[in-house]
Parts: structure tokens; sequence; C-alpha cells
């Protein structure tokens, strides 16, 4: 299944005949390109770990603790230990975790955008809504144990309200929380198991 493009960099002035197509298009590609590279760094430095309990264990956990995070499953293989699940945004995110993204990644947005758009970055923000984060997750047999891994992106589910462009990276902070939460819950599960990035 394709994934959409997903985030969303703009506000009413950007919209508006202020900035042109052009200028709004560009602003998108370094944010995009910006939260793709910090979206990797991420997902490098926390997107996996290696459990030292038996796939099938891991497996079973990391089911339940997506499950208690809100997530719905659209796909999975035991066999192979896969699991696709999806949830409207901004979950695993909840109310406050979402203000927070705002508060650290906002900035940086409007920073990129500013060179392009000029003042109408000040008007640049995220838009849940309309949008599902998707998270892939796999549980594989290693030497030591199962290693785990993550990702996480957006798909849209309707059109943004701005009817802007979105882009499929999400903010680097929300990747990071929402991973950290994934991580506490699936310890949880696997009380007493020891781990290893």
């Amino acid at each position: 299944m394709r994934l959409a493009p997903a985030l969303v960099v703009a506000g009413a002035a950007l919209t508006a005949g202020c900035v042109s197509d052009a200028q709004r298009i560009a602003a998108i590609t370094d944010v995009n390109l910006d939260f793709r590279m910090e979206y990797e760094r991420i997902l490098l430095e926390s997107g996996t770990r290696v459990y030292r309990v038996p796939r099938d264990s891991a497996y079973a956990a990391l089911r339940t603790s997506l499950d208690r995070l809100g997530m719905t499953v659209t796909d999975n293989s035991p066999d192979i230990g896969y699991i696709a699940v999806r949830a409207p945004a901004p979950k695993p995110l909840d109310a406050v975790e979402w203000e927070r993204v705002n508060e650290q990644d906002l900035p940086r947005i409007r920073q990129l955008a500013a060179p392009h758009v000029g003042m109408a970055a000040r008007f640049v923000r995220f838009e849940p809504e309309g949008l599902d984060i998707i998270i892939n997750a796999t549980a594989v047999e290693v030497r030591d144990g199962t290693e785990i891994s993550l990702t996480m992106r957006m798909r849209e589910t309707a059109p943004p309200k701005t009817g802007y462009p979105r882009r499929e990276y999400p903010p680097p902070s929300a990747v990071r929380i929402g991973l950290d939460k994934i991580w506490r819950e699936l310890d949880r599960d696997l009380r007493g198991a020891s781990w290893r990035r």
C-alpha cells in the first residue's frame, strides 16, 4: 500500500495569494529533506533493540504493547515476526506530548520555511487531522535473542483543511517521543528481560 505524503507545513498565510506555489514547494522541499535526515538518524539511534527473549515472547509483547497504546493491527505475520498497526494522528502520542512536539519542532520548520516564504513562515503549523500514524515492526531471531525494529510514518486519510500538500516524514520530536513510549511499554511487558541497542 502506497504511503501518501504526510507532513503539512502551511498555515493560512501560505495558502493565500501572498506566497507563490514555487515558494511553498521550495519551503516544503527543505522541510521534508531536513525531517527525513532527522528521521533516519533517530531510527539508527533508537529504532532497534535486541531483547534476550525468544522471538515468540517478543512478538507477543510487541503486539500487546502497541494495542495498549491505542494502535490497531492492519497486517501481521507471526511466522516471520512482522506487524503493522495504525491509529489516527497523533497517536501513540497524547495531547500533552503533541503539544511538546509543537513547542520543539515548529521553530525549526518555520526557520526552514522563512527563506522561501518570508514572514508567512510565522503561520506555518502542523496539521495532524486527516492523518493516520503507521508503525511497522519486526521481531527477528538473532544470536543474542530477538531484534525488534520499528518505523513510524504517516498516511493521509483526508485532505488537509488548508489544502496544502503534505510530506511523509513526521516531526522529529514526534518520532522520538513515539519510539520512547513504545519501548517503555515493551520493557514493561518484557520486565526482567535485558536488552541492548
